[in-house]
């Protein structure tokens, strides 16, 4: 069995989940609405405020499917109860951000400015205080989609080794290379 497909799944107050007939799962909660589809064989059965995943066989399909869903759903009850935050800072000279409606316009050292238009789902916010690098706040009810996001935002200018500069995850932390200076 898998311990993470074993594992049931509490629904908070507020939250509500639905099993359609073609097996998507429907949960609506304060935040919003989240739908996945599920694979035929994976059924969830819900008893109460406990949710749980059955899987048919012990098949390996069927087992790498069982903790995924699971994890999945999860996912989904916590984002359409209280939703997931992600910060990303950016390090070095003269970088900065913007943030106007759904789209980010960010100086990252390159000849001209990068905008980025946001999925509608995703809200962001950017602050520069003095002395502080800037950051960017990104939030969603959908972790899918914010982890996919922040990454796009983090590939447009990587930290590198030798100073640490480019966009990071806060808390993130950069391993530092010597330079060729190190070596003599």
């Amino acid at each position: 069995m898998s311990r993470i497909g074993k594992k049931g799944i509490t629904l908070v107050k507020g939250v509500t989940l639905t099993v359609t007939p073609a097996n998507e799962v429907v949960v609506k909660g304060p935040k919003g609405e989240l739908r996945q589809e599920l694979d035929r064989d994976i059924t969830v059965k819900v008893e109460g405020d406990q949710v749980t995943i059955v899987r048919p066989t012990d098949q390996i399909r069927h087992r790498a499917l069982h903790g995924l869903y699971r994890s999945l759903i999860a996912n989904m009850v916590t984002g359409v109860a209280e939703g997931f935050k992600k910060d990303l800072e950016l390090v070095g000279v003269g970088y900065r951000a913007t943030v106007t409606g759904q789209q980010i316009d960010l100086a990252l050292g390159f000849s001209h400015n990068i905008i980025m238009d946001l999925p509608k789902e995703v809200k962001a916010s950017a602050t520069a205080e003095k002395g502080k690098n800037p950051t960017i706040s990104l939030e969603c009810i959908d972790k899918q989609l914010l982890g996919q996001v922040a990454a796009k935002l983090r590939s447009l200018r990587k930290p590198e080794p030798y100073k640490g500069k480019g966009v990071r995850y806060m808390g993130e932390i950069v391993r530092r290379k010597a330079g060729k200076s190190a070596g003599k």
